[in-house]
């Protein structure tokens, strides 16, 4: 039988049946379905036209079931009790979670802001699995969508709709220096900042626009190296002379752990904001409401640790 078919069939029958053959009789099935006794008498005989065959002898005050209900209700018993499994509402349980989750992210995200959220994951959720891949800005709607990924951590560079999304904090911009560095013991300067050899390292192309746009009309950079991770600029600062332009977090991360200082952009630059993205199809999932949940206070964890490195409480 086709699935038109079957839909045009009153499937809440099948239920009645098996309610029929649990109770044993008219009386005591009506009860349970919260109808009267006439009323599920004509369920009865609805039932009897839709199978062909009688379903139960009368014996007595009880129904006795033919041997065709009989086959029809141990079949009915699987299928009926996954579907009532399928309509009770998801709980989620962190501990018990096996689900795999796709999270696209940047550079910046997956140096600075997953390395603070992922012990914490997997403290209350052991069994998480993520798979961590890049953003893909031009393709981010195809990627939430029907691309695999189940969220993003980036910077909102255009109009994202109809994809939600929710604010993680501002995002500023540091320099790093060597301590051998010859501006090592020196304010750093706008003219500094344009003569020296420079990098820039975790900043996407939107960024590297802002960066630039905040520069216009003054002298190009010296930019020798771009590259996504800190490490690759590392082995040449013992080299070259850089000036490493990366995001505010990145800064904080490794400048005390690499022994590099820290200097503010000597020019004005607003701070961006960084976002969770997602689509509207994740919005009511257990599962996806909690890890978004997760990588928020994460964020927030991030920011207030940010603000005492800084010597602001």
């Amino acid at each position: 039988m086709d699935l038109d078919e079957i839909f045009r069939k009153d499937l809440n029958l099948l239920v009645a049946l098996k309610i029929l053959l649990e109770a044993g009789s008219v009386s005591a099935a009506a009860e349970r379905l919260n109808l009267s006794q006439s009323a599920t008498s004509r369920i009865l005989g609805r039932l009897r036209q839709l199978t062909g065959d009688p379903l139960f002898i009368r014996q007595g005050h009880r129904l006795v079931p033919t041997e065709r209900a009989l086959q029809l209700g141990q079949a009915l018993g699987q299928p009926l009790s996954t579907l009532g499994q399928l309509l009770t509402p998801e709980e989620f349980e962190p501990t018990r979670c096996q689900r795999h989750f796709t999270i696209a992210a940047t550079d910046y995200a997956v140096q600075t802001i997953l390395p603070f959220a992922l012990p914490r994951l997997y403290r209350t959720a052991p069994n998480l699995e993520l798979d961590l891949t890049p953003v893909l800005h031009d393709q981010l709607l195809k990627q939430l969508t029907t691309g695999g990924v189940d969220m993003a951590i980036c910077r909102k560079n255009r109009s994202i709709e109809p994809l939600l999304s929710v604010d993680l904090g501002p995002v500023g911009v540091f320099c790093l220096l060597s301590p051998n560095h010859p501006l090592a013991r020196a304010p750093l300067t706008l003219e500094d900042y344009l003569h020296y050899p420079h990098a820039l390292i975790a900043i996407s192309d939107g960024v590297k626009a802002l960066l630039d746009d905040a520069l216009a009309g003054q002298p190009p950079r010296k930019l020798v190296l771009r590259a996504y991770h800190l490490q690759t600029a590392l082995s040449v600062l013992d080299t070259l002379p850089l000036i490493l332009t990366v995001p505010a977090d990145l800064a904080y991360l490794v400048a005390k752990e690499q022994g590099l200082l820290i200097r503010p952009l000597p020019f004005d630059f607003k701070p961006f904001q960084y976002s969770l993205i997602w689509h509207p199809r994740c919005e009511f999932s257990p599962a996806q409401k909690w890890l978004r949940g997760e990588l928020q206070a994460a964020c927030r964890a991030l920011i207030a640790d940010r603000i005492q490195a800084m010597g602001l409480v």
